[in-house]
């Protein structure tokens, strides 16, 4: 029998809520030597996720799009929204201003090959877990996996 996203997630993952400030969620993942984090509302939804990918705005910053004028017109050769998101990261200050929304998730049932090829083809690091209430239970790394398969 194959195993499960339940035999191998880490169960009672560390959460964090949208207003947490930005600085305690970089020193969590920081002290605890992981790459991201859930993020849960008041009753333990999830809502979001933040990861090392989204932090690096705040280092790196963001550089405004380009664009041509034209018979007194501005015509973006990139799309602003996408200038406006990365901005709000690159400049926010709590959690939720900075979180991936929409993060791929899994339920623990789900054989591992299925959370292996969803990783793959969605080109995400970690798959939070949820119970049929939406509650957070674990998370899946693309390291637990790898040590899944180095157990077999």
């Amino acid at each position: 029998m194959s195993k499960t996203v339940a035999d191998v997630m880490s169960r009672d993952p560390i959460v964090v809520r949208a207003e947490t400030p930005l600085k305690e969620a970089i020193k969590i993942l920081a002290e605890k030597r992981i790459s991201g984090l859930p993020v849960v509302d008041d009753v333990g939804k999830l809502v979001g996720i933040i990861s090392e990918t989204d932090l690096m705005w705040q280092e790196t910053g963001v550089t405004p799009p380009a664009y041509i004028m034209f018979l007194d017109s501005v015509i973006y050769l990139k799309n602003p929204a996408t200038y406006d998101r990365d901005l709000h990261k690159a400049l926010g200050q709590t959690v939720g201003e900075v979180m991936s929304k929409n993060a791929v998730t899994i339920s623990p049932n789900k054989t591992l090959k299925e959370a292996a090829q969803m990783m793959h083809n969605r080109n995400v690091h970690r798959l939070p877990v949820l119970d049929t209430e939406g509650q957070v239970v674990g998370i899946l790394t693309r390291g637990d996996v790898i040590r899944a398969m180095a157990a077999s």
